[in-house]
Formats: C-alpha cells, structure tokens, sequence
C-alpha cells in the first residue's frame, strides 16, 4: 500500500499508538488501514451419495478440482456467499446449508469456511470459473488433481464422517502448506 483510500496521501508502516503490530497509517489524515484476511466460503453439494466437484478454468490452480467456492463478498452472510459461488460455478442450487470445516490460514491471510449442503435437484453445469462439473462418488474423486489442501481435507473428512452418519464442524489452522491429500 502506497497512498490512502480516504485522502490520497502516502501511507507509512509504523504501529499506532495502543495497537501491537505494524498497520499503514496515513500521513495526512492518520487513517489507520486495517488489513484482514479474506473469507473464502463454499459447500459441499451432495446429491445422493455423491459430491459436486468443479474443474478450474481460471487461476491459480486452472485444471484442478475443486469443491464450488469463492471469496465473500461485501454484505453477504457466509451462508449466502457459499450458495452464489456454488450457483456460479457449478450453476447449481443449494439448501440446508451446515457448516462443516473451517481452516485458518494465516500464511496466505485467508480463512475457509465449507457448508455440507443437499442440491436440490441433480442439474449443474460448468460456470464461467469452470472447466467441467460432475457428481463424483468418493473412488471417482481424482485424489491427485485436486486444487487446495483445504478441498482434500475436507473431502476426507466428508467421507470418513459419512461412514458414521455424524457431522460435527471441525476446525483446522494449517500453518504452513501441506499437501493436498
């Protein structure tokens, strides 16, 4: 960050008076800019006893595997975030959202948060941010292709869960990068 959003002027990194780390503090009008992690939110969509997986058409990651899921965006409930990136990539509807897992990562700023989620009927297709889409049973799913260590953990999770029919929210920080699967 080099200028301020409020009055134009160039910022400088120092920590404000009663704050415990460096923020970019304007020099004219003392804004502090506050940088957060972004919220990456999306679902599990299941049909039967299969899962929705989408092929990458953009980056990073293009050709990969990937469950339906984006950043959130302003004025949107996490809820409602996973369902519009789930209608926009896999042009899919979803209802009885349930959180399932969240992953802090603080090593690229970002938190995912995926919702086990029913489609409510079995019409998808590829998205503007998708290759392809299919209903994959848990021996389909192509193990080695997929995009995030957060979507293998979270499909592994998925189907050892499913054994038991118990769901419960599970909650990961993954400090550094892991593999996929």
């Amino acid at each position: 960050m080099k200028f301020c959003s409020q009055c134009g002027a160039s910022v400088r990194l120092t920590t404000p008076p009663g704050d415990n780390r460096p923020r970019y503090v304007c020099s004219s009008c003392h804004l502090i800019h506050y940088q957060n992690p972004r919220i990456v939110t999306g679902c599990i969509p299941i049909y039967g006893d299969k899962v929705l997986l989408c092929k990458r058409a953009i980056e990073p990651r293009y050709g990969y595997w990937t469950l339906p899921a984006g950043f959130m965006e302003n004025g949107e409930s996490c809820e409602e975030g996973a369902t519009r990136e789930t209608l926009e990539e896999a042009c899919a509807e979803v209802r009885e959202l349930q959180l399932y897992t969240m992953f802090s990562l603080p090593h690229i700023d970002q938190v995912h948060l995926f919702y086990l989620a029913q489609m409510s009927s079995e019409n998808y297709a590829a998205g503007t941010e998708s290759l392809e889409v299919q209903l994959l049973s848990e021996q389909e799913i192509p193990w080695d292709e997929l995009a995030f260590p957060t979507i293998g953990r979270t499909l592994r999770h998925f189907f050892a869960d499913r054994q038991h029919n118990h769901f419960p929210v599970r909650s990961e920080a993954l400090l550094r990068p892991v593999r996929a699967n």
